[in-house]
């Protein structure tokens, strides 16, 4: 991956005032006030100066990281002494994902195209799948019963008339500003913004895949019918990458212990619709 001259800061401020005004948005509704927001930010440019552009240690002096980044030395002392983050992974997160993501992408759980099918909450005969078998083929540590009151407490899934155990996909979406669903705000928009700025300050052809459709000036019926399509295939498309992933994850967990460095993928699909800001010269 070759690098590019960066864009310089005057190009930049245009697209981040619009990259930054939804944030800004939900930051004053939540209560986050600008002061806070700025100590959050002057702390940032310490650690990202320190940890991603100065890779010599002898190099992360005070006097350079105040020069790279403008904050005054007597402040960079103060928040190199502070606890980093850890961006360790919410343990509600990975087993409920874990969980799902074998739900809907690994026989005998699946159907041939990748839906998940209704499960009883225990096997009835030998090798049968059941809701207990599937946590149980994630975790040891914690009671299929336990997933599964919670899990119909949050309408996830729900109980049939035979006493299976149906996956609700449209209800798996974590509950609005829990730990789940922030953790993800977070990872989602981290890796994309990641991806983004890796082309735009790359040479040559872009490392990622970034490309969206859009149109504007269309009929609300119209948009109500492009969004529908548009969300099937999406989950279609995360299904079968979902599908192979499993089964490629199988198989590199086999191979485990080797020197082959590790790494890790994320596949992100979005959809958004929004009124068309009015024109003034042409609105009656």
């Amino acid at each position: 991956m070759s690098s590019a001259l960066p864009p310089p800061p005057q190009a930049l401020l245009k697209p981040l005032a619009r990259l930054l005004r939804p944030l800004v948005r939900l930051l004053i509704r939540s209560g986050v006030t600008f002061p806070v927001l700025a100590d959050l930010l002057r702390g940032l440019y310490v650690d990202v100066a320190a940890r991603d552009l100065l890779a010599d240690p002898k190099a992360q002096t005070d006097s350079r990281i105040s020069l790279m980044t403008g904050v005054h030395r007597k402040e960079i002392r103060r928040l190199r002494t502070q606890a980093p983050e850890t961006g360790e992974i919410p343990a509600v997160v990975t087993l409920g994902s874990q969980i799902i993501a074998r739900w809907l992408g690994t026989p005998p759980y699946a159907d041939a195209e990748g839906g998940p099918l209704p499960l009883p909450r225990t096997a009835r005969t030998a090798g049968e799948a059941s809701f207990e078998g599937l946590v149980e083929s994630v975790t040891k540590d914690v009671r299929a019963r336990s997933v599964l009151d919670d899990w119909i407490g949050q309408e996830i899934v729900s109980l049939d008339e035979d006493g299976r155990v149906r996956l609700n996909t449209a209800a798996f979406i974590p509950r609005p500003g829990g730990e789940e669903q922030l953790f993800y705000f977070a990872r989602n928009l981290h890796d994309h913004i990641a991806a983004a700025a890796a082309n735009v300050a790359t040479a040559g052809p872009a490392p990622f895949f970034d490309r969206s459709m859009h149109y504007d000036r269309l009929r609300p019926e119209t948009v109500a019918q492009l969004e529908a399509t548009a969300r099937d295939a999406a989950q279609q498309l995360l299904t079968d990458v979902n599908r192979m992933a499993l089964a490629m994850a199988e198989a590199d967990d086999k191979a485990a212990g080797t020197s082959t460095p590790l790494r890790r993928i994320n596949l992100g699909v979005y959809v958004y619709v929004e009124d068309d800001p009015v024109d003034e010269e042409t609105a009656p």
